[in-house]
């Protein structure tokens, strides 16, 4: 087994572990909970466009250089973001106060699946092509998945679901980033222009990600102390991007 596989598997391993991290919120305040995530957020934030513009990109030029064809795999990225989010949002249909489990609960592990199973692949795919690179993505992909399976975890708590079955439900599927990587791992190496699609492609999932979920969140905070340290939050995110990057 080459190195890089290894690497892969290990991080998407970690990756899917994240989904437990609805046991901290059994044993947390949920006031100290939402001081964290919004700090949270922002260095979420940094380290997801940090990735991007100081790791992917410069490795799609490196390496395929930058056309009309690389643009339109990012937009895809992109919209296919928008897609998933849509089908997610769908969770603002559940009436508070129902008693069973709403049928809308599904759709957002559905959707979530669907995402992590992305996931999977972009972590494979970088990791065919630069292990370093695959950590700083498997970090930013992390960062961005503690505040989003939190959210998610809370939304399947409100819709009817016990704790137990939500936080299994939501590890079950985040495990479809063990397909995603195993899928690439097997045809990336006997098809090595998958990397070059699948790369642009994360780039345009991320840049979404951060620009039409994570930004607004941290607009929602104007207190001028709360802001600067979320400032800063989102300066250290860029600042271990830009130290991988380095190193």
């Amino acid at each position: 087994m080459e190195i890089s596989w290894i690497y892969a598997i290990i991080s998407v391993i970690i990756v899917s572990l994240v989904s437990l991290v609805g046991v901290f919120i059994l044993s947390s305040r949920k006031s100290l909970l939402e001081n964290n995530l919004l700090y949270l957020v922002s260095f979420a934030t940094g380290a997801i466009l940090g990735n991007v513009f100081l790791h992917l990109i410069p490795e799609i030029v490196q390496t395929n250089g930058f056309g009309l064809e690389i643009s339109l795999y990012i937009l895809a990225g992109l919209l296919t973001a928008f897609v998933i989010e849509k089908i997610v949002h769908w969770k603002h249909m559940h009436k508070a106060g129902e008693s069973h489990v709403h049928p809308i609960s599904y759709l957002i592990l559905i959707g979530d699946g669907i995402h992590n199973f992305i996931d999977g692949m972009v972590i494979g795919a970088v990791y065919l092509t630069n292990i370093p690179i695959g950590i700083a993505t498997t970090i930013s992909i992390i960062f961005h998945e503690i505040p989003q399976e939190i959210g998610d975890f809370s939304i399947l708590i409100n819709s009817g679901m016990t704790r137990a079955k939500a936080l299994f439900y939501n590890f079950v599927s985040a495990l479809t980033a063990l397909l995603g990587t195993a899928i690439v791992l097997v045809i990336g190496s006997t098809t090595p222009s998958l990397e070059g699609i699948l790369i642009p492609f994360a780039v345009g999932n991320f840049i979404y990600i951060a620009a039409a979920d994570l930004i607004p969140e941290m607009h929602k905070e104007t207190e001028l102390s709360k802001s600067a340290i979320q400032f800063l939050t989102f300066l250290a995110g860029i600042g271990i991007m830009l130290v991988l990057a380095l190193g």
